[in-house]
């Protein structure tokens, strides 16, 4: 909606003047009260100036995105926009005005540039406009901030440290200070009474004095277990250890072996004094108890588990930690009771479920000798070092004794930690010591302290210390990792939970995602009673009025999860019904209020759009759910909600794609990848974003039939389709060429697997994206003993095809590979960041990320070792592996044929052919009188080929219109209209099948009279064949049609240069390294042969001067092409600098020919005394004549 006039005029700049990388995504979401930043909220109304909104395309604000000179971009946009409702801008306020993202309830913060906003960066992405809403601060809505009962609640607690500070001889000591000035902070205090506090969570410190006489060692009795019912076990043991950064103190201590006995309940009564041999004075303060139960199978037994199997070991049954010191550094005592739980990787195959079930119900009486303070006895994972590059011992004692000639190396202070020869009490003053004196850290390289193989409490403060330097937008991108970290600390009370909630409290879009991920977190069997507790604490942070939002959410997501379980078990034919009762149900609910979803909670829905909602035919049945924006002038959102299925691996995956977008967008590299939401909203369920004008490539394929996957053009005729206009193909071709080398180097680091052509989706304007993440790290899919997914990634001939822009290699396909080897080797500058992500997930559930062996994996993709050059061969190699892989399209059609349906023609919103966008109708172009193949033309973009002229002439038009058809879709329309016609007579269709080459002016000849005689009996048919929506459409211009060349003139053939001209550009990488000359060959373009035709390129390089030619290196054969890519590295060892400054390096282009000499194509000779051997050198070369 415009606003009045037209928007100002603004310069035109060009993609090539944008200023790449984009800041840090930048997004509040409306009702985020921050004084500082001078956001209040949002709502949907105006002045009476009546600004409704400002749609603004994306080259107008290309200037505005690119200006350094402005300081605030979006307050210029603001300025711009007031000039059309005010004369005089010194009465108005800009400061007092916002920008809403229509559709959302989210607003573009004023001090930031336009570009570093996300939504703007997907409007650039999507070319589609940027929608604004202008609105003033002082009309915006403040219900979901904390309420000023609040503000009370704070005040009385606030006079109650007073009194106690009065009390105690009014004594304020620096700890209570600083816990009352973050109290302040906390709750968005008015500026009318502190307005310099900083949010934080109050922490009342008070210091309890206890005297106790040091012992030699430590003892733990036992006394009794509690079991719900009898069990087929002969006797029980314990196994008792002391543990500190997952690792044991010494050899584990085993208790006696009992049986069962009955009173009320089945008990195990131990009544054992279990005494570890080390003093307490050498024990770390995270030390931690760790149990474990097992139980002795009775041989004799009938209903044994296993009673085919005799004399079978111990079963695990059960485990549980606790710390030995609480959260005020005191030894634990006295009685407590402990609920044993078992992990599923360590339960016996095919007794799982007994286990589990056994072990839920496992209560075990500890006793710790003498009196107990109140201690917390929270379950702890038996956790191990996970590092999946793990230092040798000689490494670490190297590390250690070098640890303060590291300090300028700041990233590797986790190494230096981890290689520490003892954490006991002698070591902590150095570790401490070293630990306050080292340089901070980034909040990505502190992830790393919080790992399991980090316990001790000092460690782990400070590295939430340096984490509280990220930005929001960066917290939310790593919640699911920080709440991972929770179960490795030692107590509920902790400088992580603090950080969280405190962040939460002042950020909606933090606190919302940390509520669904602690939601789904508290159905941990371990740590489930630990993540309740600090989601308990979340909610009494948060307002009343968000409290409501979150339980609104909460009841959809029970009410959509109920449906989709129905649908998903009802029967295929009885589903519909099904869906239909429980929208209505899911409707009324609705009508009872709005509801923002969990996937952000800036998209708010009204209402479903029923006859807009379905479900997916897949095995876990899907709902495809259709909702009303609350904002009228937002779009409709379109998700997914599964039930069945774990998401959070999907979440995980689409976690990994995200992080490594914002690297490559940092380094200035957009590879255009599509980034769509998905959230896991308890066991088994959650919610996908939906990205529009999208298909699976299966169904793009089998448009050409069941065997359309086999076919190379497919994917560029379904592009052509939606871009039919030459510019619109190119920019569709170059989203293509960009998104699908995002996506082969994400996959392949991931490992994704089960790739089949439903989990692959493609955009209208060429963005390709995976989808369906529940196979990777390389757990392939397995069809016996062989694995499904046999190459590296998807990258097959049609994609290719795609790429080149026709079945020949291009330079567009070296483009690809440079950029999927630019990015890999980005990504590689940053493994460890996504180590230790993976790392902090292995103890979250995950079937397929549960250890070593699976980082182990993205270890050995990501190459750390390796050199950029090393890497990029490397890479290059997997690329022609990929598309040399035949499986990968046998696996298509394989799926092809597993979701095979007979559904005749497309439905009404579907294309009837494939080169049509749209269904065209007799009643909507008039009756065709005559139509007749007028004469043939030879194409040749992308590749050679006939398309047939075929005159219209319709009732009503003097002039004749004139389409373009190639055979194939002749074809394609004979074979439509027998589906749709089974019973009726319709004329022979010529055969495809020719004798010798197909291309050639005889046979396009001969196929025209054929063709010819095809559409007159066609047209001469009956009136339900000859007047079908099929045929009009086959028979109605499109945007080709319209810009083909006038009828007499013939295209030209693209030139040939004259033979036996040198012609051509090599492009190499020159590097040395420990005496070692390297020569990458990386790509040639333009090449020519003597006789025209595609040559068999290799090059041979020589160091001169070289008599005895002992210095020749050759990279392999190139078959068939002018633009050869090698990405090979040719070796010189054991030459000085000194004697490389004496020699060139000459370098030759040939091809290889089987019945004559190999031609010479050209070559250059290079001075190496030029190069500066110090760096590498990557440039391209013109051939010459030698």
């Amino acid at each position: 909606i415009w606003f009045g006039r037209q928007p100002p005029a603004a310069p035109l700049l060009s993609d090539s003047l944008m200023t790449y990388p984009f800041p840090p995504y930048h997004r509040y979401v409306c009702h985020c009260c921050d004084k500082e930043r001078g956001l209040l909220g949002a709502v949907f109304l105006v002045e009476r100036n009546s600004i409704c909104g400002v749609y603004w395309h994306p080259t107008i604000l290309q200037s505005h995105m690119i200006a350094k000179s402005n300081g605030s971009p979006v307050e210029l946009l603001i300025m711009q926009a007031l000039c059309w409702v005010h004369d005089d801008l010194s009465q108005v306020d800009i400061g007092s005005y916002i920008l809403k993202v229509c559709g959302q309830e989210e607003v573009l913060q004023n001090k930031h540039s336009l570009g570093s906003h996300e939504y703007v960066q997907n409007c650039r992405k999507w070319e589609t406009e940027i929608k604004l809403q202008l609105l003033a601060q002082s009309t915006m809505r403040r219900d979901l901030a904390r309420t000023s009962t609040q503000y009370k609640t704070v005040d009385q607690v606030l006079q109650a440290v007073k009194k106690l500070c009065s009390a105690l001889g009014e004594v304020e000591t620096p700890a209570i200070t600083d816990a009352v000035k973050r109290l302040k902070h906390s709750v968005n205090l008015p500026k009318s009474r502190t307005p310099e506090v900083r949010i934080h969570n109050i922490a009342v410190y008070i210091l309890v004095l206890v005297y106790y006489e040091p012992q030699e060692s430590i003892y733990v009795q036992m006394c009794n277990l509690s079991l719900s019912c009898s069990s087929s076990y002969e006797k029980y043991y314990l196994m008792c250890a002391l543990t500190h950064n997952g690792r044991n103190l010494f050899k584990p201590v085993q208790s006696k072996k009992v049986g069962t006995y009955k009173s009320f309940f089945y008990h195990i009564k131990w009544d054992e004094l279990i005494n570890f041999p080390i003093s307490v004075a050498l024990l770390p303060l995270e030390t931690m108890l760790s149990l474990t139960l097992y139980g002795v199978l009775n041989q004799n037994a009938s209903n044994s588990p296993d009673s085919n199997k005799q004399r079978k070991g111990p079963e695990l049954l059960g485990k549980v930690t606790m710390p030995l010191f609480d959260f005020r550094r005191v030894l634990s005592r006295g009685t407590k009771l402990l609920n044993l739980w078992m992990t599923p990787q360590s339960s016996p195959s095919g007794a799982a479920g007994k286990r589990m079930n056994l072990a839920e119900r496992i209560i075990l009486q500890v006793v710790c000798p003498a009196f107990w303070l109140h201690g917390s006895g929270f379950n702890r994972g038996d956790h191990t070092l996970l590092s999946s590059h793990r230092l040798t011992r000689a490494d670490k004692q190297l590390l250690w004794d070098h640890r303060h000639h590291c300090r300028g190396y700041e990233h590797s202070l986790p190494k230096i930690l981890s290689s520490a020869p003892s954490w006991d009490w002698g070591s902590m003053a150095e570790i401490h010591a070293l630990l306050h004196h080292w340089s901070p850290l980034s909040p990505v390289s502190a992830l790393e302290l919080l790992d399991s193989k980090f316990a001790d409490t000092e460690v782990r403060s400070m590295a939430v210390s340096w984490i509280e330097s990220c930005s929001d937008d960066e917290l939310t991108d790593y919640l699911p990792q920080l709440v991972q970290a929770l179960k490795f600390e030692s107590h509920l009370k902790n400088s992580l939970v603090i950080f969280l909630l405190s962040r939460a409290e002042g950020n909606i879009n933090i606190a919302h995602y940390l509520y669904w991920l602690l939601k789904d977190a508290v159905q941990d069997p371990a740590f489930g009673q630990r993540y309740s507790h600090v989601l308990g604490a979340l909610l009494c942070l948060c307002s009343a009025r968000l409290r409501a939002e979150l339980e609104k959410q909460t009841q959809l997501v029970h009410l959509l999860g109920a449906l989709a379980e129905k649908v998903r078990q009802a029967s295929s034919s009885n589903r519909q019904v099904v869906l239909q009762e429980g929208l209505e149900r899911v409707q009324s609910y609705f009508q009872r209020n709005n509801c923002r979803l969990p996937l952000s909670p800036s998209l708010v829905a009204k209402e479903l759009n029923v006859k807009a909602c379905s479900f997916f035919n897949s095995n876990a049945v899907p709902l495809k759910l259709a909702l009303v924006n609350a904002d009228q002038l937002g779009e409709e959102i379109n998700v997914m909600f599964k039930a069945g299925e774990d998401l959070r691996q999907d979440m995980l995956a689409l976690q990994m794609i995200r992080i490594m977008d914002r690297i490559w967008l940092q380094e200035g590299l957009d590879l255009r990848i599509v980034n769509f939401k998905c959230i896991s909203t308890g066991k088994d369920k959650g919610m996908v974003e939906l990205v529009s004008s999208s298909e699976t490539l299966r169904k793009i394929q089998v448009e050409y039939g069941v065997t359309g996957s086999f076919k190379d053009k497919p994917l560029a005729e379904w592009l052509r389709k939606y871009n039919p206009a030459e510019d619109e193909y190119e920019k569709a071709s170059e989203n293509f060429i960009y998104s699908c080398a995002g996506c082969c180097v994400a996959t392949y680091l991931l490992g994704i697997c089960d790739r089949h052509n439903d989990n692959i989706m493609l955009r209208t304007t060429g963005h390709m994206f995976h989808i369906d993440f529940g196979k990777f790290l390389g757990h392939a899919q397995m069809i016996g003993s062989f694995k499904r997914d046999r190459a590296p990634f998807v990258l097959t001939s049609d994609m290719a095809y795609v790429i080149n822009g026709g079945e020949r290699p291009t330079s567009r396909f070296q483009l690809f590979i440079d950029l999927c080897s630019q990015a890999y080797n980005l990504i590689r500058k940053h493994s460890s960041l996504f180590l230790n992500l993976l790392s902090l997930m292995t103890q979250s559930g995950l079937p397929e990320l549960t250890g070593a062996q699976d980082l182990k994996y993205v270890y050995d993709a990501l190459q750390p070792q390796t050199t950029d050059a090393e890497a990029t061969v490397f890479f290059t190699r997997l690329i022609e592996s990929s598309l040399g892989s035949v499986a990968t399209k046998f696996n298509f059609f394989i799926h092809n044929l597993a979701q095979l349906r007979f559904s005749g023609l497309p439905s009404n919103d579907e294309p009837i052919l494939s080169f049509s966008p749209r269904t065209y109708t007799l009643k909507q172009d008039g009756r065709i009188r005559d139509a007749f193949v007028y004469s043939f033309q030879k194409r040749y973009n992308p590749d050679k080929h006939y398309t047939y002229v075929v005159r219209v002439l319709r009732e009503g038009q003097n002039e004749p219109q004139f389409v373009f058809r190639t055979f194939d879709e002749f074809q394609e329309l004979h074979n439509k209209l027998t589906i749709l016609f089974p019973l009726w007579k319709l004329p022979g269709f010529p055969n495809k099948m020719v004798l010798g080459r197909t291309h050639i002016k005889d046979v396009a000849s001969k196929r025209k009279v054929e063709l010819n005689s095809y559409v007159h009996s066609l047209m001469r048919s009956s009136t339900e064949v000859s007047q079908c929506d099929l045929v009009y459409t086959f028979f109605h211009p499109i945007a080709r049609d319209d810009k083909t060349e006038g009828l007499d003139g013939l295209p030209k053939i693209p030139g040939v240069p004259a033979a036996g001209r040198v012609e051509g550009e090599v492009k190499l990488s020159v590097s040395y390294r420990n005496s070692t000359l390297f020569i990458m060959v990386m790509h040639i373009k333009d090449l020519v042969s003597d006789d025209g035709t595609d040559p068999n390129p290799y090059v041979k390089t020589y160091l001169l001067p070289d008599p005895h030619k002992t210095s020749k290196r050759k990279t392999k054969i190139s078959r068939k092409t002018r633009n050869p890519t090698f990405n090979e590295m040719l070796v010189y060892s054991g030459y000085s600098k000194e004697t490389l400054k004496q020699r060139e390096l000459q370098l030759s282009v040939l091809s290889a020919e089987s019945l004559r000499e190999n031609c010479y194509l050209g070559g250059i000779t290079l001075s190496l005394k030029d190069f500066d051997l110090s760096q590498e050198t990557v440039k391209w070369y013109n051939h010459e004549i030698l």
